[in-house]
């Protein structure tokens, strides 16, 4: 039976499809699976108050690092090899942390499986526009619903798996997971080495598709770029400081700390929906910071109600703070509508997430310290406004419809004007 052309790019579109859903899937499960284990991984291992404090800031700083760094590796390799390392990164780091037993390699491993983790995060939105350029609403709304799965499913399943064997099993499970995800890309960069060899043997001058030289974009000069990067660091300071300092903020209010962490754990599962709805609404308005405000005021309403009131009506403020996450969602999608290319797209990713992630990983630091400093939580929660500000400089920068090609074009026009 003779395969066409037209079915053999079906079925690399649903390969494609299925690795990008996997990886989402995978990506948060580095981050979230361990604090649940703490109380069993600390004694065992010897972490201290420094070391938990340093743990808690490693997701965000990888995350920024491998931000900026990735797009360089795409421009080498190629989105799809750059994500098979990404995969295998993730893979050896978990495995290998779950075998030691002191906390210092521990967190040097934790380090290599975010190191992962944090390219796959900036690969993502180039590769939907390069898979699925007309379906780039619907696939970032699967994608992202799958970060949210993640992110609320693993730090669930941690203890009860701990509990029928050990934590070091429990955190080495979730390789299976990125293995997982090995295959598909694998089999389509595989698909895509023979498809090249066969167009360069059809004809010997044709230049492979990664010798070609992309446009070069310097996000650095990019209004775009950098609107982008400080909506992320806004939105993504007051995510961190609630992962890190909901469950104490509300047991030190007198709230039991079991109910401190399901608390945690809805304002985690809030995500889903919004992952949903964000991008299959944004992309039909005209100015999307219309939306940016609506979630903007869900977090001022969460914020300021869970400071006056953390033990009445603790679940409005938290349905308000969840549904503030749409902020997030936002940002991914709009790597995607500010760029005009997957190359653009790559280069956007890794700079948006490498400042924003940047930004983001003091905030919880500052947030302990300045309630050290004061004795209170006021203070602290006046940062939270202070993030809803930066936050909302950014959206004001990314709302126009330019791209972060744009600059380099407006540079070249200029400079034919100059020459004539």
């Amino acid at each position: 039976m003779t395969v066409t052309p037209q079915q053999k790019a079906y079925a690399g579109k649903i390969g494609a499809l299925l690795g990008i859903m996997l990886m989402a899937l995978s990506i948060r499960s580095a981050v979230v699976s361990v604090p649940p284990l703490l109380g069993s991984i600390g004694p065992e291992l010897g972490f201290d108050s420094f070391s938990t404090g340093l743990l808690a800031m490693l997701a965000p700083v990888v995350f920024a690092a491998s931000g900026l760094l990735t797009p360089r590796l795409i421009k080498t390799w190629g989105l799809e090899k750059v994500l098979v390392i990404a995969v295998l990164l993730a893979i050896f780091g978990q495995v290998s942390r779950a075998l030691v037993g002191d906390v210092a390699p521990f967190l040097a491993l934790s380090a290599l499986t975010l190191a992962g983790y944090g390219m796959g995060n900036v690969v993502l939105p180039p590769l939907v526009k390069k898979y699925f350029p007309s379906r780039i609403a619907v696939v970032t709304a699967g994608y992202v619903t799958m970060l949210a799965v993640g992110t609320a499913l693993s730090p669930v399943l941690a203890v009860p798996v701990a509990g029928l064997t050990n934590w070091r099993i429990s955190i080495a499970l979730w390789a299976l997971l990125s293995a997982v995800v090995l295959v598909p890309w694998v089999v389509q960069f595989t698909k895509d080495r023979r498809s090249h060899a066969a167009a360069l043997a059809a004809d010997p001058h044709r230049m492979p598709e990664a010798a070609i030289e992309p446009v070069k974009i310097n996000p650095w000069r990019s209004p775009v770029a950098w609107g982008l990067a400080i909506f992320l660091a806004g939105n993504s300071a007051q995510t961190y400081v609630y992962f890190t300092w909901l469950p104490p903020y509300l047991t030190d209010a007198g709230m039991d700390a079991g109910a401190a962490g399901s608390m945690l754990a809805y304002f985690a599962i809030l995500g889903l929906p919004m992952s949903l709805l964000v991008p299959l609404w944004i992309p039909r308005l005209r100015n999307p910071i219309i939306a940016v405000s609506l979630f903007t005021a869900f977090w001022i309403i969460g914020h300021i109600g869970l400071y006056l009131s953390p033990m009445e009506g603790t679940l409005i403020w938290m349905t308000f703070s969840g549904l503030g996450q749409g902020t997030f969602a936002t940002a991914l999608l709009m790597v995607n509508l500010r760029s005009r290319s997957t190359h653009g797209s790559g280069v956007l990713s890794g700079f948006a997430q490498g400042l924003g992630y940047g930004g983001a990983a003091v905030a919880p630091l500052l947030f302990g310290v300045v309630r050290d400093a004061t004795g209170g939580w006021g203070a602290s929660f006046a940062m939270l406004g202070v993030c809803i500000v930066v936050m909302l400089i950014g959206a004001v920068m990314v709302n126009g419809p330019r791209r972060i090609e744009d600059a380099k074009h407006q540079q070249a026009g200029a400079q034919l004007e100059r020459v004539d």
